[in-house]
């Protein structure tokens, strides 16, 4: 789950990692108010959105005053932002920041991540920071720094050091950045967080360390644990069918096919996903069912598919080993009849009860093509669509 930039920024204040000040405005009538709450002599005007790369696609503005800010804000409230991350789609700006403006000195790069390699928590530091860190990790990688941190022990002062090292933190700066780094651990654990990115983490020219950005992602498994930060949610953020698929605990996400995909266990959906590309077909979403859906799982699945209208035709993947192939029959013949499905249908099943269920599917009166395995269902839909 992501936050916006104050939001996080919010919880930053919390645990005492600096910012700076400012004000969000959720409606354009506010934004003059908002303005006017915020000291000068420089405002940053920024776009509030669940996309990195804003100030590119014109969603970040430094002033000079705050009529300037104003007029900015006005501009920039409901706009379609287009930045490398959000696609050509864009995104409908709906918030605007108003930030105090800082002096720069110095940017820097600092992140927080689970490491999956190590299974631990990583901090990634980099003195380029203010630059895409994408790009510094290929063009010039020597200036980036990974530090593991040991769970068992925390931050220690080695992991400080070789951060401060890599960043070439003043020994002026080494208790803030020192305090920083301790804060930001413990937020990022007490929280569950999976990402935190400031990008950049600037020096001011009076010596000051401030997070300027922050970019924060949370474990959507552990929200349970965190309802102030699942209150946090924006749904205008949010794709409308992968809200309507969490009501039903599946796994989805929107993709820019025709191709529809309903398949158990995650690794297989990719390897679905995968062969679907191939053969020159391209999937319109990642669906898993998990592995113990009922009838009515597989049935709002179908619906969720369906609601995508670029969806051509359907490919069903299932290898039943909790989930049996005959109640996954069932349940594409029940949504098949309630939903009128009109586009192709490719099922390919194995597993538990696999010859039961093409049995069902055999006899009943639904349009469904079978396939003998993977590579046929495949060849099948994208020929189809």
């Amino acid at each position: 789950m992501n936050i916006h930039e104050h939001q996080a920024k919010d919880i930053f204040r919390e645990y005492n990692i600096p910012v700076s000040s400012g004000e969000v405005a959720y409606q354009k009538n506010e934004i003059e108010n908002v303005v006017n709450k915020v000291d000068g002599p420089i405002w940053v005007v920024k776009a509030q959105i669940h996309a990195g790369g804003r100030g590119k696609g014109g969603g970040v503005k430094v002033v000079d005053s705050p009529e300037k800010a104003i007029e900015e804000a006005n501009k920039m409230y409901e706009m379609n932002l287009i930045t490398p991350q959000t696609g050509p789609s864009g995104r409908i700006v709906k918030r605007i920041y108003i930030e105090h403006g800082s002096d720069i000195e110095k940017e820097l790069y600092l992140s927080c991540l689970v490491d999956r390699a190590t299974s631990k928590v990583a901090f990634i530091v980099s003195k380029m920071g203010g630059m895409d860190i994408e790009a510094v990790a290929e063009d010039t990688p020597e200036n980036i720094t990974t530090v593991i941190i040991e769970p068992s022990i925390g931050v220690s002062e080695k992991n400080i050091n070789e951060m401060s090292n890599a960043l070439e933190i003043s020994e002026a700066q080494s208790g803030q950045f020192s305090q920083l780094v301790k804060n930001l651990y413990q937020f990022f654990i007490e929280k569950d967080a999976s990402l935190v990115e400031i990008n950049p983490l600037i020096v001011t020219t009076e010596k000051k360390l401030l997070c300027l950005d922050a970019k924060v992602n949370f474990d959507e498994n552990a929200l349970f644990k965190h309802p102030e930060i699942e209150n946090l949610r924006d749904p205008n953020e949010e794709d409308i069918h992968e809200q309507e698929a969490s009501k039903h605990d599946l796994a989805y996400i929107k993709l820019d096919g025709n191709i529809g995909c309903m398949v158990n266990g995650a690794g297989l959906a990719m390897a679905s996903l995968d062969i679907i590309k191939l053969y020159g077909g391209e999937p319109a979403n990642f669906l898993d069912v998990g592995g113990g859906a009922s009838k009515e799982k597989v049935t709002n699945a179908f619906k969720i598919i369906l609601s995508d209208k670029g969806v051509k035709g359907i490919l069903v993947n299932i290898f039943g080993g909790i989930m049996r192939c005959n109640i996954i029959a069932e349940g594409i013949i029940a949504a098949a009849k309630e939903l009128e499905i009109s586009v192709p249908l490719v099922v390919r099943l194995e597993g538990t009860n696999v010859e039961e269920g093409k049995a069902i599917l055999e006899k009943s009166d639904v349009d469904v093509i079978a396939a003998n395995d993977l590579d046929d269902a495949a060849k099948k839909i994208v020929k189809l669509v």
